[in-house]
């Protein structure tokens, strides 16, 4: 199984895509007024639905970026504004947040070997092994 497809709603599609478009993403369904996909450079997607409102925007969408703090000041030069700028935190990672036009929560982060192998990540072949005993 691998994760590959994410969407969240949109409030105003146009308005939602010219974002995506901005943080660097290709569209590669344009379905107006109601849906649109895009692609990062190394194949994943991501997509925006027309709904009526967000009522509560729970799921934090994460972005990783080489460069984040390059990336970070090149949005915020084409207009993009952001929530925090890159911060290092606790568990590895460096981060800045911002909001797409819905309101839907995004990271843009660089994680480096912590995003995957970060030191408390569990070690699933030594839980095997003891369980063999």
């Amino acid at each position: 199984m691998k994760l590959n497809q994410v969407t969240v709603g949109c409030l105003d599609y146009d308005q939602s895509v010219a974002f995506y478009q901005r943080l660097g993403l290709v569209q590669i369904v344009d379905s107006p007024p109601r849906y649109a996909r895009f692609e990062t450079p190394t194949g994943e997607t991501f997509s925006i639905h027309a709904v009526e409102e967000i009522e509560s925007a729970s799921t934090m969408i994460h972005f990783e970026c080489d460069d984040l703090d390059a990336k970070v000041a090149d949005l915020q030069f084409a207009g993009i504004a952001f929530d925090t700028a890159p911060t290092d935190q606790d568990w590895g990672w460096r981060e800045a947040r911002l909001r797409d036009p819905a309101g839907n929560p995004l990271c843009l982060f660089y994680g480096g070997e912590n995003r995957r192998f970060p030191p408390w990540r569990i070690d699933h072949q030594a839980q095997e092994k003891g369980n063999e005993k």
